[in-house]
């Protein structure tokens, strides 16, 4: 079986003061029901073949559990992020130790560039990049400084409706790119996209073997999924769906280490 770690991150107790900005403030967020569901989502990580690493808790942070934004990662190397959102900048320090202790290459973005991990969709060498909310210019080009000798391809792709490109679109395993039409400002960025019913089934993980963890909360889109020969792993994300969390922005995914 493949060497899969993902980095994840324990919630704050602090966790209903992230910040939020498309969606109104919901005056319901359940920290201790947030812990189960993240102890549930790692769970079912594990379940299909990826091992768990914690990132450092950052009870501080409201919005440290979003661990992806935290860097973008390719085959053995790692870029830490500038978080556009200033609170959210000392989350990057435990993530980035966390990463170089697995033996990754460690690179960071400079000011005056921002990148957040949620704005990298990756899809086989191609990093579609969001801009013009939290990541800026300056930041796609330190991305393409970093990764583009390593092979990767870079589309910058504007993002206004939503918080983060990957907010709006994933990816399945055979690179079609899904999405929540109302939400994806550019569709045509992309040489195959396929419309989804709900929002929440924009966002997919891929566990491997044609099986995509996504969220309980996009049943019609899981239908869709499955007539599309994939398997869908649901979970129940829903305090993290009231701060514009949903499954992507819970890990990252680290293939192939020998860690």
């Amino acid at each position: 079986m493949p060497n899969r770690k993902a980095l994840v991150r324990r919630p704050s107790p602090r966790l209903a003061e992230g910040i939020v900005t498309h969606i109104e403030r919901s005056p319901t967020v359940d920290a201790d029901r947030a812990l189960r569901q993240w102890e549930a989502y790692g769970a079912a990580l594990r379940a299909h073949g990826w091992k768990t690493v914690e990132v450092p808790p950052a009870d501080g942070c409201p919005d440290g559990v979003f661990v992806e934004d935290t860097m973008v990662v390719f085959r053995d190397a790692a870029l830490i992020a500038r978080p556009g959102a200033l609170p959210r900048r000392p989350e990057t320090a435990a993530a980035e130790a966390t990463v170089a202790g697995l033996g990754m290459s460690v690179t960071k973005v400079r000011a005056p560039g921002t990148l957040e991990g949620g704005d990298v969709l990756k899809t086989g060498d191609t990093f579609y990049v969001g801009t013009g909310g939290r990541t800026n210019e300056e930041g796609v080009r330190q991305l393409c400084a970093a990764f583009e000798p390593l092979g990767a391809r870079v589309v910058a792709v504007p993002v206004a409706k939503v918080l983060h490109l990957k907010s709006a679109v994933t990816a399945l395993p055979d690179g079609t790119v899904v999405g929540y039409p109302p939400l994806v400002d550019t569709p045509e960025a992309f040489p195959c996209f396929l419309p989804v019913p709900e929002e929440p089934g924009s966002h997919v993980v891929l566990l491997g073997d044609g099986k995509l963890l996504m969220a309980a909360s996009a049943p019609r889109s899981a239908e869709l999924f499955a007539g599309l020969g994939y398997t869908p792993v649901l979970v129940d994300i829903g305090e993290f769906e009231k701060l514009e969390g949903c499954v992507t922005c819970l890990s990252v995914r680290v293939r192939g280490l020998d860690t």
